[in-house]
């Protein structure tokens, strides 16, 4: 069992940074694929980003790429997820996942975490 807890969210301007961390426990990350996800009200859940096991591959949105920047520490058994150039519509709840799968495959995610608050105001 691999409990995750994100933390880092708040209200920003557009055009300001934040940094999500997601903080596990019960396993090591270090054989486990990681991702963030993101659910705006009235919205689906939907995709940000995934770094596999080692790091060596991350994986991104078209909406977030070039802006969001997802990194791993193993040893910290903890996964980021730095967002910059924040903009109106990356209002959302963000939620870390793990999976045993590599993050490059369709595999659904195992572990979910409750997620952190981002409101963004322009």
């Amino acid at each position: 069992q691999v409990v995750l807890v994100e933390s880092g969210g708040g209200s920003v301007q557009a055009g300001d940074s934040l940094r999500l961390s997601c903080a596990a426990s019960g396993r090591t990350i270090n054989s486990l694929g990681m991702g963030w996800f993101r659910q705006a009200p009235g919205k689906e859940r939907e995709f940000v980003a995934a770094i596999s096991r080692g790091g060596g591959t991350t994986l991104y949105a078209t909406s977030v790429k070039g802006r969001f920047t997802i990194s791993r520490d193993n040893a910290k058994n903890t996964v980021f997820l730095q967002l910059d150039s924040l903009k109106a519509e990356d209002t959302a709840v963000y939620v870390c996942a793990a999976k045993s799968r590599a993050v490059t495959t369709s595999s659904p995610y195992d572990y979910w975490g409750q997620g952190t608050q981002v409101t963004v105001s322009s």
